[in-house]
């Protein structure tokens, strides 16, 4: 058993793996201040990934009883803390009951309440650095390495139907173990006629760098493992080959980030436009605070935030 301490100020909770070496930590008592959310504090709850759903259940249970506990955001744990706690939310929103992840919990109306967030969240930073018009004038493919909910969010975003045309024309989905590719594929299948899926069992690396070379030019490549910052090294070899003219995403913003160094390796001769985590968390973090406290953030206040976290 946890001992959760009651809040004595408004607080939100960082759910994650090893949150206290998260630049949020530094970063939301600025944003608090500039925001106008005095008095409001934030708090790591870590866990091991794929922990009991007993201690989901207390840490969302304690939240949830708390009066000055307002709402968490929820890294690496989506999926697991879905499976273990649907039952303690008054209202799943559309994305986290088609996903079947959480990645955000607020209070509103006395309700208690559970959303998907990183469908918004990788959508804003891909439209930062994925070309207008993209896969229409290019034909290229996307290629997820990791089945978590990061990869199911991305494959959300890009086969919305308002999209046309302007879709991937393909989406390859390689994980290493066989029971979240399975769920990847019962969630994901049918979601765009025009979008075929994929989804390959890579245990070891060396599958991965199979995959990746068979790879079409103006292709995206994402590492939404997790390896690189809750685990050490990539999900590819340094012998791997990234495909010609083609956008390369790793989700993470600090830790080794293997995979990055990988990518750069090649930058120059394959003309690779390599992107980092720091947009991705910047939009996660304030669709986050946004639906906590109930508070619009955009434009000014969007970028007056980025450059907050910047400094």
């Amino acid at each position: 058993m946890a001992n959760y301490e009651k809040a004595v100020q408004p607080t939100i909770y960082f759910i994650g793996v090893t949150t206290g070496s998260s630049s949020i930590m530094k970063v939301f008592p600025r944003w608090a201040e500039a925001l106008g959310l005095e008095n409001t504090v934030i708090k790591g709850i870590d866990f091991k990934p794929h922990s009991a759903p007993e201690a989901y259940r207390e840490a969302v249970s304690f939240i949830k009883n708390d009066p000055l506990s307002q709402g968490a955001l929820v890294t690496t744990h989506k999926i697991d803390l879905y499976n273990s706690c649907k039952d303690l939310f008054d209202y799943i929103d559309p994305f986290a009951l088609q996903l079947g992840e959480i990645s955000c919990i607020s209070k509103k109306d006395g309700r208690f309440c559970a959303h998907a967030k990183d469908p918004i969240s990788s959508g804003l930073a891909l439209e930062a650095f994925v070309p207008e018009n993209y896969w229409k004038e290019n034909g290229g493919e996307v290629l997820l390495l990791g089945a978590g909910g990061a990869s199911l969010a991305m494959s959300v975003y890009f086969t919305q139907k308002k999209f046309g045309d302007n879709v991937p024309k393909k989406i390859i989905i390689a994980n290493r173990s066989l029971p979240r590719l399975e769920e990847a594929k019962r969630i994901l299948s049918g979601l765009n006629e025009k979008v075929e899926f994929e989804f390959i069992l890579n245990p070891v690396p060396e599958k991965n760098d199979e995959t990746l070379g068979r790879l079409p030019a103006h292709s995206l490549v994402v590492n939404a493992t997790g390896l690189g910052k809750d685990g050490p090294g990539s999900p590819l070899t340094d012998a791997c080959q990234f495909p010609q003219d083609s956008l390369v995403w790793e989700i993470n913003y600090r830790g080794d980030l293997v995979f990055k160094d990988q990518a750069e390796a090649q930058q120059k001769e394959k003309n690779l436009v390599i992107e980092d985590g720091w947009t991705y968390f910047i939009h996660g973090w304030t669709q986050v605070v946004s639906e906590v406290f109930h508070i619009p953030i955009e434009g000014e206040t969007l970028d007056n935030l980025s450059k907050i976290a910047r400094g």
